[in-house]
């Protein structure tokens, strides 16, 4: 009997996808609910499994196809023994240089920095979910490999990551021109509508870190071993934002056409860093999840940023966004905001500056806040004053259980 894989349904705000990678070729066995194909939409990358146990016997795309949903991606023959699907599997990967089983799965950003430093995918362990390779798996094979240049001439017609190319050997100026991901299409469509249809202005304020952090260094091992999750800074800038949001809802809400929405739920936006790009997933009704439960949500969501694992569920929706640069050396910026919110704030890197406390120079642990906004929603004052309301609960956090 054949089974028809489809592409599966589409949110309406995805009009297609494109296959990204094939896990198995005609001719190789599979499983129930063992991966097929990965569909790389605007948002996410969708896996699409096998409904029933047999052997592939065609597939409609290559890689790079555009799909829309319902179109038929492959045909499965389940009407094989497993002895003969067993031995269709075994000579499949006699005959082809590497069968799937042999070829750990991986995510389209994470194939193409391989090949770019020509590397074989049976020399790495994935790390990731289900043994998936990750990008940190190739960039921590490639600085261990990283031997001199010497010892790896390359061919004068083979492209060398610049990593690896010694100057000495080629004055040759080298350019590589390979298609956007959708992903990354999608981010610059979003980030050029945000700038043409809003009216972005930024404010900026700074924060004294040392209560938080003298709270944190108090409490981290005792709240570790209560709910089995590190405490970090994030969910004080969470529980913070939802506080201040309440006392300015123009900043929780939207324009719509000629309307103003007015959102009475607080679902916070977290920006990560996935290998595809940024990525913003969605704390829901922030405002009435513990510490514990916001800092369990962000390291899940990082992680499953990282094996290129979240749903669309993940990161629709929104009300506020949260972006924190200050990972990645940050020292001020200027966060775009994410439509249709209206607003966005950024953290920075905390650095010790010498600040005057009652007279006197002291050494502190500062932090530079930005909140960028839509003007022709929320003024000046509100923005401003919604950024001072974030500085005093974070410079006194016993405010945000206090209500004050």
């Amino acid at each position: 009997m054949s089974i028809e894989i489809k592409v599966p349904v589409l949110p309406e705000s995805v009009a297609d996808a494109v296959v990204a990678n094939w896990y198995k070729q005609v001719g190789d066995s599979i499983g129930v609910d063992e991966v097929l194909v990965d569909l790389e939409t605007d948002k996410v990358i969708l896996e699409v499994p096998s409904v029933k146990q047999g052997v592939v016997q065609e597939l409609l795309f290559s890689v790079g196809d555009t799909v829309t949903a319902g179109q038929l991606l492959a045909i499965i023959d389940d009407s094989a023994k497993q002895e003969a699907v067993e031995n269709t599997a075994v000579e499949t990967a006699a005959g082809s240089k590497q069968s799937a089983a042999e070829v750990p799965a991986m995510s389209p950003s994470v194939r193409k920095l391989m090949a770019e430093n020509a590397i074989d995918a049976s020399k790495l362990v994935g790390s990731g979910k289900n043994g998936r390779i990750i990008k940190q798996d190739v960039e921590q094979y490639i600085a261990k490999n990283s031997a001199p240049a010497e010892s790896r001439e390359a061919s004068s017609h083979e492209m060398v990551p610049l990593v690896k190319q010694p100057k000495e050997v080629s004055g040759e100026r080298l350019e590589r021109r390979v298609p956007m991901t959708r992903l990354r299409a999608r981010i610059a469509e979003r980030l050029v509508q945000s700038q043409q249809e809003a009216a972005i202005l930024t404010t900026f304020n700074e924060v004294n870190m040392k209560p938080v952090m003298d709270l944190r260094a108090r409490y981290k091992e005792a709240f570790e071993k209560q709910h089995g999750v590190r405490l970090g800074f994030m969910s004080f800038f969470v529980q913070a934002s939802v506080e201040a949001l309440k006392r300015f809802p123009e900043i929780n809400a939207s324009i719509d056409g000629n309307d103003i929405v007015y959102h009475g739920f607080y679902d916070v936006g977290v920006a990560v860093s996935g290998p595809n790009g940024l990525v913003v997933p969605i704390i829901r009704d922030a405002d009435i999840q513990s510490i514990s439960d916001i800092e369990r949500s962000i390291i899940d969501y990082a992680n499953k940023a990282r094996d290129n694992s979240l749903t669309l569920e993940d990161i629709t929706g929104g009300t506020f966004t949260i972006s924190n640069g200050g990972v990645f050396g940050s020292m001020l910026s200027t966060p775009i905001i994410n439509p249709p919110q209206s607003a966005i704030l950024g953290m920075h890197s905390i650095t010790e500056r010498a600040m005057v406390v009652d007279g006197e120079v002291t050494v502190l642990p500062m932090m530079y806040l930005a909140l960028s906004y839509d003007h022709r929603l929320i003024d000046g004052k509100s923005a401003v004053q919604f950024l001072v309301t974030i500085k005093q609960l974070l410079e006194d956090p016993s405010r945000m259980l206090l209500g004050v």
